[in-house]
């Protein structure tokens, strides 16, 4: 009995977590077919017309779907051999997210909506694709983010002042009797301003307030470039410090290209793959 349980959780294991496998790879392709399903079915069910015409067959579906996922999850719990791990990794906490609007949905109307997040777990095709040299370039992005994040906070936090400056100056001049109702209310115009999304909701009409428009509209084209130039700093100084870890075994010199495989100034092959 133990021999064919072992043997069972052993097929599921190749099936489920086996990529390089003909089974691993059909789930992997049914499961991503699956989920892209799941999300159109819940993105169509929110057009009025289409609701009102097939909305209990959308319903069926989404049903149809979450309890597919849900036996998918636990089956993932039952077969890995560290199951915590799993349970509190990133794919693991997506994949119970990914069930849980649906179940919420019986308490709380429209949370079954919130099931777009299921997009999320078709990164899983950088996996399967065998796209995981490309999760290399994420990870530069994502730590030349945090490098910078010192220098975005201020940027932010300037912005956030300025916001206060102008949007104080425009309740002062304009007032509720030109739309603004409250210094909130003009922080909010100073931000659509400064960002140059311009809704045109609020406007202002006195001379003054059409000064101060202008400030900050300029302010805001002056300020805009500031965040593309922190992070291109910081991608240039990742860059170099990972082209300094690419060292080649044979001649030893660095400054190679992040993706190369071979030196390039003695043609040896087998460069270290740097995270």
């Amino acid at each position: 009995m133990g021999r064919q349980v072992s043997s069972i959780k052993e097929t599921l294991s190749t099936i489920i977590f086996g990529t390089d496998t003909p089974a691993g790879k059909l789930f992997d392709m049914v499961l991503i077919y699956s989920i892209l399903i799941s999300v159109a079915t819940v993105v169509l069910d929110s057009v009025a017309g289409l609701h009102a015409n097939y909305g209990r067959w959308f319903f069926y579906l989404e049903w149809f779907f979450t309890l597919l996922f849900t036996i998918e999850y636990f089956l993932r719990i039952y077969i890995s051999e560290r199951p915590l791990k799993y349970i509190f990794s990133f794919f693991g906490l997506i994949d119970l997210i990914s069930i849980i609007p649906s179940y919420l949905a019986l308490v709380i109307v429209g949370a079954n909506y919130l099931l777009i997040i299921r997009m999320l777990r078709v990164l899983r095709v950088f996996r399967i694709l065998k796209l995981v040299r490309y999760m290399s370039e994420a990870n530069l992005l994502m730590r030349s983010l945090y490098m910078g994040r010192r220098k975005i906070f201020i940027f932010f936090f300037t912005v956030i002042i300025l916001s206060f400056i102008f949007g104080s100056l425009m309740f002062v001049i304009e007032g509720p009797k030109h739309g603004f109702t409250s210094i909130p209310k003009s922080i909010y115009w100073t931000i659509v301003t400064i960002t140059t999304v311009g809704y045109g909701d609020i406007t202002p009409q006195t001379i003054a307030g059409q000064f101060i428009s202008i400030l900050a509209m300029l302010t805001g084209y002056s300020i805009i470039a500031i965040p593309t130039g922190i992070v291109t700093a910081e991608m240039a100084s990742e860059l170099g410090r990972v082209r300094s870890k690419k060292l080649c075994s044979q001649c030893g010199r660095a400054g190679h290209e992040t993706d190369a495989e071979f030196c390039k100034y003695c043609g040896a092959g087998d460069l270290p793959q740097v995270e």
